[in-house]
């Protein structure tokens, strides 16, 4: 998919997001894991090593060609995005570790996501003309560059114009949504030809991952003594991959340059809306009852 949109507005939109991202950002999100270190450990131990395994077994259990099962690890590999925190808030999560969690997962998910894709790829023997598919050296330097300078600016700007962050914010997230979803309908469209065939061959594993996804994040913090608020964070945080970094990677010519791959992302970016909110609403219910549990004691 070498045109000008992916080439050059793809890894913009990628950058502004991340530079939103930064702005919302501060030294003390990356220092607040002292009050969480077991939630904050089991939630990044699922989203570095649990979640990419379950992608796998899905992947293999529903035979999945090679470049959408190079898709779907891509997916399992990115962390958590911007729209998490949202949906934390929504649903009664504790936003503050949301956003301590998504600093440190975007850090290690430079060094994480290479990885991971690059043994899907040799897993599956994806290879382009030239059989450079795959994030070498230096393409990880370039995720690098896409990832965590524009974080870095973005913390920056918040610490020296605290008040210009704080009204750019929305702007930028609105702004970001609005071309991401020009960016995933574009992909949709180059592949137009064989959307119906990927939608049904990708459609259940995505569902299926975001599910599990979403569950993996509550039920991991919970088993880590986690209060429900934190578990709501972590749930949200897991549950939600950021699908503007994996579809960045996907179509960009500099990266994996393959349509193929950012269906997937694409399906997945769509899709995890409705399964996000529908386990928002049953986790609304999970904390409504637990909180009658705890003020009908003191009522009898």
């Amino acid at each position: 998919m070498d045109s000008g949109l992916v080439t050059i507005l793809v890894p913009i939109v990628l950058a502004v997001i991340m530079f939103g991202l930064g702005m919302s950002l501060s030294v003390g999100d990356f220092r607040r894991v002292r009050e969480y270190p077991k939630v904050v450990a089991a939630a990044l131990g699922c989203q570095l090593i649990v979640l990419p395994a379950v992608c796998f077994g899905l992947v293999v259990a529903f035979g999945l060609s090679a470049a959408p099962a190079v898709g779907m690890m891509l997916l399992a590999a990115s962390p958590g995005g911007t729209m998490a925190n949202l949906y934390s808030h929504l649903f009664g999560g504790d936003v503050a570790l949301n956003i301590t969690l998504t600093a440190i997962n975007s850090v290690l998910a430079v060094f994480t996501l290479p990885l991971v894709v690059n043994l899907a790829v040799g897993y599956w023997d994806v290879s382009g003309d030239d059989g450079s598919v795959g994030l070498q050296f230096g393409k990880t330097l370039q995720v690098f560059a896409l990832v965590l300078i524009p974080v870095a600016v973005g913390m920056v700007v918040r610490a020296k114009r605290p008040g210009f962050a704080e009204r750019a914010e929305r702007p930028v997230k609105l702004l970001c949504l609005v071309i991401l979803a020009g960016v995933i309908v574009a992909a949709l469209l180059a592949e137009r030809s064989n959307v119906g065939e990927y939608l049904a061959e990708v459609g259940p594993v995505a569902v299926l991952f975001s599910f599990i996804s979403l569950g993996t994040g509550y039920l991991a913090a919970r088993s880590a003594g986690a209060g429900h608020p934190q578990a709501v964070a972590a749930c949200m945080e897991i549950g939600m991959h950021n699908t503007s970094l994996s579809l960045t990677i996907a179509l960009s010519p500099s990266l994996l340059d393959s349509t193929e791959i950012a269906v997937p992302s694409a399906v997945y970016a769509i899709l995890m809306y409705f399964t996000a909110g529908t386990a928002g609403l049953l986790l609304r219910r999970v904390g409504a009852r637990q909180t009658s549990r705890r003020i009908s004691p003191r009522t009898r």
